[in-house]
């Protein structure tokens, strides 16, 4: 029978991508294996969470200041991700749309959700300059 995986992908995908993006996230630093990182709810949940709030971000089609101003305070203040690791989800989302969707998600899709999450990443860059991160 084979083994659940509850976790989304491109959560999966940063920390085997980029390691280091673990020291982050005290409630994963655990995981060490994909088995583990497949079978955690918790990693489950962070990464519906990240995607959903992305999702309605990217559906306000740049309106989204609603949005981004708190997600910028505490990933800038609480969290302190760097806008690198912005960078680095960015692109482990694209790399899995193009591995689970191969057919629809051609070139010109995918350089739609660049410039998508490349507009986001700016933004969110812009908010942590107004509060004086340099992450």
């Amino acid at each position: 029978m084979p083994t659940a995986d509850p976790s989304p992908p491109c959560v999966r995908s940063l920390f085997k991508g980029h390691p280091e993006t673990l020291d982050k996230f005290d409630k994963f630093k655990h995981l060490k294996s994909e088995d583990e990182m497949k079978a955690s709810e918790d990693l489950k949940k962070h990464g519906t969470t990240v995607l959903t709030a992305l999702g309605g971000i990217l559906k306000k089609k740049g309106q989204h200041e609603a949005e981004i101003k708190p997600l910028a305070q505490s990933h800038a203040t609480k969290h302190k991700i760097p806008v690198k690791y912005l960078e680095f989800i960015s692109e482990a989302i694209i790399e899995v749309l193009k591995s689970k969707h191969s057919g629809d998600f051609n070139d010109a899709a995918q350089a739609a959700m660049r410039k998508a999450l490349e507009l986001f990443r700016n933004d969110m860059a812009a908010k942590y300059k107004e509060l004086g991160f340099q992450g």
